[in-house]
């Protein structure tokens, strides 16, 4: 294993020194643009927030198969797998998905419990997408409930250089050592087209498809056909299929534009039960019948899309209207081992099921003054959600919730100077559940050179509780769990300061680096607490959370060559009660670093693509029990490597890519700070899967 490690990392130092040629990692004239947070479409510097970008061609270098993937090699966002449901959220700044706002061109995408929250990123193919935008800190001032950690904005194409292109890949991978290209075999194939057609100069049309078949990794475990009574039937990764299509029609004349888009997720999920039931015969020769109940899961996802952006007069308008619908479907059927095959099947019911309206408007120039001006806006979400018994420890009828929630925001952004500009706005929200909630937001950024920004930052946000939280209503004779309908909403306030310069160097070397603070705190938050000896606990407003990130980023680029290097330290302090004791505040520090490095040689265009990650040992107070209280749990760290390799073909129509990825082959972690059932975190052991091994895979990919 070191002795791979070390050849590729001196692969890498070799490509360095022999870079002499003139690069095609530097061609982009134009200045990369962004629009999470701001009033219209604008260049990544004059930004008023601090907005890291991952591009198309990052995304391609990375042969990542799911949002889930790209984001893996971010500092300061951990993906959670949940290898028993098949989902994996973000975590960030130390809090987990429901604190995590996830959007597709702005708008919140809809998920089992909600919209934009918890969302599964393995339902996120890459098909399609032009770049994704990360702003942390609590943005609830521009994108309102659940926006407390932080923003990811995935932004999709909508437009081609080319009269019409179509672009097909097929790409397989091995899950750790297990590969086999048949449908009933192992590993991962992954197929993808995408047509683009520029109908005239206005219209612009796009259809995409992708498959993403997993077809799961047993680790420790024993597989479905396997019937001792152990409990090591199944899978350590359950099976997964999914299929996933959009299509795109977009207008654009003059100041005017808008698009359509349709998207469809259906994703089978299965899960294999460990426990193996045993029934006699009674046929006088001691037979048997060897059965587990399994469950199916059935994922079906509606996304309609409408955005237009037009002036009425000198405002400019930006309006979102989306409808969408999800519907997570369960079946569970008693299967017959020895002899494979069903026995009977329960009746299909749904798990989640959540239906979304929304809409989101923006109005901004209403003065037509560079100086001086402000945005108005508006954002309404009508959600119907469903929660069966199942999906949480409910009443004994399935939770049946409408929310409607209306907020109206206002922002004015004022240039001082052609260096000092800064930008205060307010939210107010308005919900038939919930009390009013108020937010607000203070952003400044002062040109401290012709190439560097200094950007100060302030918000806050909400986030309101969710059906668990609410509803849960768990009896028997060990434990009563109960949700509480009377919680308010969770309410965080982040503020950061970040500064940025890049400059070009005598022999050409372009260097960009950046520092940044940022800190995080979050009141009334939400945990389950012990009301009643010995076994009485309920969902309450007690906890206070913060977190604090320093970071540090630097890129160098000449010619063929890129190479990036980032820091991390982010500490955190949870205070936590229980019914007899009090956790400690100080807090606890974690560690984190990357390096990426890109090279192209231009003849005949290998391009090499290296990533690292090193997540540090991290510890956090959790309860142990009411005798115990509270004791100081640790997670171990890790390191994450991939090395990819890619080889056009055919002027350029064809690329072969191959690689390694989880080069340090990294399963499971040892944890004593996992979360438990009773108040928020127990375990004197503990293992968190985190991912299925070393894997390796080529991609080819035809464009036209």
């Amino acid at each position: 294993m070191q002795k791979k490690v070390l050849s590729i990392l001196s692969l890498s130092i070799a490509f360095w020194m022999n870079a002499q040629t003139k690069d095609s990692l530097n061609q982009k004239k134009i200045e990369e643009v962004v629009i999470t947070g701001q009033y219209m479409q604008r260049s990544i510097s004059k930004s008023i927030y601090k907005v890291e970008v991952i591009d198309a061609q990052q995304i391609k270098n990375m042969a990542a198969t799911n949002v889930a993937d790209v984001l893996n090699q971010s500092l300061n966002i951990q993906i959670t797998p949940d290898t028993r449901s098949g989902n994996s959220t973000a975590n960030m700044m130390g809090l987990d998905g429901s604190y995590v706002k996830i959007l597709i061109d702005n708008i919140p995408v809809v998920g089992d419990t909600g919209l934009g929250s918890n969302i599964d990123l393995t339902k996120l193919s890459l098909n399609n997408i032009e770049r994704i935008e990360i702003v942390k800190g609590s943005m609830g001032v521009e994108y309102g409930n659940g926006a407390l950690a932080g923003v990811i904005n995935i932004i999709t194409k909508k437009g081609s250089s080319k009269k019409i292109s179509v672009r097909a890949s097929l790409q397989e991978e091995t899950v750790r050592n297990n590969y086999d290209i048949k449908k009933k075999g192992n590993g991962r194939h992954i197929q993808n087209v995408n047509v683009d057609y520029n109908i005239d100069d206005n219209w612009f049309a796009n259809i995409n498809f992708n498959h993403n078949q997993f077809m799961g990794y047993e680790g420790n475990k024993m597989g479905y056909k396997y019937l001792e009574r152990d409990l090591k039937r199944g899978y350590e990764w359950n099976p997964k299929d999914q299929y996933d299509a959009s299509a795109l029609i977009r207008y654009s004349k003059n100041k005017t534009s808008f698009y359509y888009k349709l998207s469809y997720l259906n994703e089978k999920f299965n899960f294999y039960n460990p426990e193996v039931n045993v029934d006699p015969l009674n046929d006088g020769n001691g037979g048997a019948l060897y059965r587990s109940v399994d469950r199916k899961y059935n994922t079906n996802r509606w996304i309609h899309q409408f955005n237009i952006q037009t002036n009425l007069g000198h405002i400019q308008y930006m309006g979102d209207f989306s409808y969408q619908s999800q519907d997570r479907k369960f079946q569970d059927y008693n299967y017959d081992i020895p002899n494979r095959s069903i026995i009977n099947k329960d009746e299909e019911l749904s798990y989640y099921k959540t239906n979304v309206m929304y809409s989101r408007g923006m109005f901004s120039n209403f003065l037509d003054n560079k100086t001086f001006d402000f945005q108005l806006g508006y954002e309404l979400d009508y959600t119907d959600g469903y929660a069966s018994l199942i999906a949480g420890k409910f009443f004994t009828e399935a939770i049946k919730r409408t929310l409607f929630t209306y907020s109206n925001f206002i922002s004015v952004e004022w240039n001082i100077s052609d260096k000092f500009s800064v930008r205060p706005g307010a939210r107010l929200s308005v919900s038939e559940k919930f009390n009013n909630q108020f937010n607000y937001s203070l952003s400044a950024r002062y040109k401290t050179s012709e190439n560097s920004n200094l950007r100060l930052v302030a918000g806050t946000a909400n986030r309101f509780p969710t059906y668990e939280e609410l509803y849960t209503f768990f009896v028997n004779l060990n434990h009563d769990i109960q949700g509480n309908p009377d919680l308010s909403p969770e309410k965080g306030f982040s503020t950061g300061a970040f500064w940025d310069q890049n400059f070009i160097t005598g022999n050409d070397w372009k260097i960009a680096y950046s520092v940044s603070g940022l800190y995080l705190d979050v009141r009334d938050k939400i945990e389950m607490l012990l009301i009643k000896d010995p076994s009485t606990y309920q969902f309450r407003n007690m906890d206070k959370y913060r977190n604090m990130l320093f970071s540090a980023n630097v890129d160098f680029k000449k010619d063929q060559l890129a190479i990036g290097l980032r820091g991390a330290l982010g500490g955190t302090s949870v205070a936590m009660k229980s019914m007899y004791h009090t956790s400690p505040t100080d807090y606890q520090f974690q560690a984190q670093a990357g390096a990426t490095v890109n090279y192209k040689l231009q003849n005949p265009g290998t391009s090499f693509a290296l990533y690292y990650k090193y997540t540090g040992p991290g510890r956090l107070y959790v309860f142990e029990n009411e005798t115990n209280g509270f004791k100081l749990g640790k997670t171990d760290g890790f390191h994450m490597m991939d090395f990819i390799v890619s080889q056009p073909f055919w002027n350029d129509h064809l690329e072969l890519s191959a690689g390694v990825k989880n080069i340090f082959d990294v399963t499971s972690i040892n944890s004593t700070a996992m979360k438990a059932d009773a108040h928020a975190t127990t375990a004197p052991t503990g293992i968190v899967n985190l991912y299925y091994g070393r894997s390796y895979f080529a991609r080819l990919t035809f464009q036209f």
